[in-house]
């Protein structure tokens, strides 16, 4: 079953309207982040896809991530609760709930924007060039898990 298209517009704004439910003081389902913190920890995948900000992985961890971990990212099987988590993502310091929002809408808008051609064969930091697909399957199920997480 194919996941839905983070590319098109309904999907889109699905997403955002679950992001504007949520409140500073919303307590997560599971995990340890608060919301803020689980905002800017979702801007991560958006930073490495759109920003000059994270070191690219050496040779070998490139293949090791390539090798294990981009199938189980970019496929369509949701995330398990509790699944351990890339250091580049773990966000330990409070975050402002409103900034770290409002940058993963506009990262929304802009990869909706730019569209599956945009994605198609684009460079991943971690994995190396991704289809479209797997790119949307990449920040779809991330948000969906993380928006789950915290009931909207």
């Amino acid at each position: 079953m194919a996941l839905p298209n983070i590319f098109s517009p309904e999907v889109t704004a699905t997403l955002i309207d679950r992001i504007e439910r949520l409140k500073p003081d919303l307590s997560p389902k599971w995990g340890k982040m608060n919301a803020a913190q689980m905002l800017a920890h979702c801007n991560v995948s958006y930073e490495m896809a759109f920003e000059n900000k994270h070191a690219k992985p050496n040779f070998f961890l490139r293949f090791i991530l390539g090798t294990f971990i981009k199938p189980v990212v970019v496929n369509e099987t949701p995330f398990k609760q509790g699944s351990r988590t890339a250091p580049a993502f773990i966000i330990a310091d409070e975050r402002d709930f409103n900034a770290e929002k409002k940058r993963l809408i506009d990262y929304i808008h802009k990869t909706e924007a730019l569209g599956a051609a945009g994605f198609d064969q684009k460079e991943s930091l971690s994995f190396g060039k991704l289809t479209s697909t797997e790119w949307n399957n990449l920040f779809y199920k991330h948000l969906n898990h993380h928006l789950s997480q915290f009931g909207v």
